[in-house]
């Protein structure tokens, strides 16, 4: 096999920056063709930064996270496609309002299925990567992500399902990601007291959902990538609408997440190939 190749499937643009962005980037900067798809524009996402809270940007939101994403995908090293759906936005209230005419939540799921199995027919992934069926959070989008991403990992392989698709192709192992974990937070919410700083995660640890440490064992794969946290982190703030460079997560100094947690999780959810668990390599099992 002369080359590697990993798909990242995420919802929106920055999704990618925040979830197992430094094992794309140290893929890719080993010599691993590396595809993000992007399944929607992020339209309607909240401004998080104030100081890209302004006119200008509000008149533009489209265009300018198009431009963020193109910087990010240039700062983690690898390509990108738009799936070209209209983000759904995060509804609020009780009841929850219907989702816009016309998003990602609402489409038949048929669309993005088809339109991402031409994807992973053309680039042949050997490996893809996704959410879990909670979306890794409860986002109306991030949940169709992993539905639409399941979907088209297996219909990509069926000769019968899409044939005006391109030529079948079955991505060898599929993952998602598990980057949201009580243990590595707290892990550095201590380092802060050890330090005799206050740390910055003490109402998120407050208020964890028990449910949440169930996905901590679920965890098969851990990637070595403490190298590639500053390359994620530049890739983060340059989604410059969505993160606050004085935000929280910006907090804990590189040298404690990388001497403390030096790794990205995944749990293997499908895989065509042997594999011996738990893995430090998502191409495991793989020939190279």
């Amino acid at each position: 096999m002369s080359e590697l190749r990993l798909m990242a499937v995420h919802a929106h643009p920055d999704d990618e920056s925040s979830k197992g962005a430094a094992t794309t980037a140290r893929y890719a900067a080993k010599g691993v063709r590396v595809m993000v798809v992007t399944l929607t524009g992020g339209e309607r996402g909240d401004i998080l930064n104030p100081a890209m809270d302004i006119p200008e940007v509000h008149g533009r939101i489209a265009e300018v996270r198009r431009d963020e994403m193109a910087k990010a995908a240039e700062i983690l090293g690898v390509e990108h496609h738009w799936l070209g759906f209209v983000d759904s936005g995060l509804p609020e209230g009780d009841p929850l309002p219907p989702l816009p005419d016309g998003c990602f939540g609402v489409v038949p799921i048929e669309e993005p299925i088809s339109r991402l199995v031409r994807v992973i027919r053309e680039f042949r992934p050997h490996v893809m990567t996704t959410y879990d069926e909670n979306g890794g959070y409860p986002h109306p989008d991030h949940i169709r992500c992993h539905q639409v991403s399941v979907a088209a990992y297996e219909a990509a392989a069926d000769h019968v399902q899409f044939p005006d698709a391109g030529d079948p192709w079955s991505v060898s192992k599929l993952y998602y990601n598990h980057g949201f974990l009580r243990e590595r937070m707290q892990l550095l919410q201590d380092e802060f007291a050890k330090n005799g700083q206050e740390g910055p995660f003490a109402k998120w640890l407050e208020h964890w959902d028990p449910e949440h440490d169930a996905f901590a064992g679920r965890v098969t794969t851990r990637i070595e990538c403490a190298e590639y946290f500053s390359q994620r982190d530049d890739a983060l703030r340059a989604h410059a609408t969505q993160i606050d460079p004085n935000g929280h997560f910006f907090h804990a100094p590189i040298e404690w997440q990388q001497r403390l947690w030096p790794t990205e999780e995944f749990e293997l959810a499908r895989s065509r190939v042997p594999v011996s668990l738990p893995e430090d390599d998502l191409f495991s099992g793989i020939e190279k």
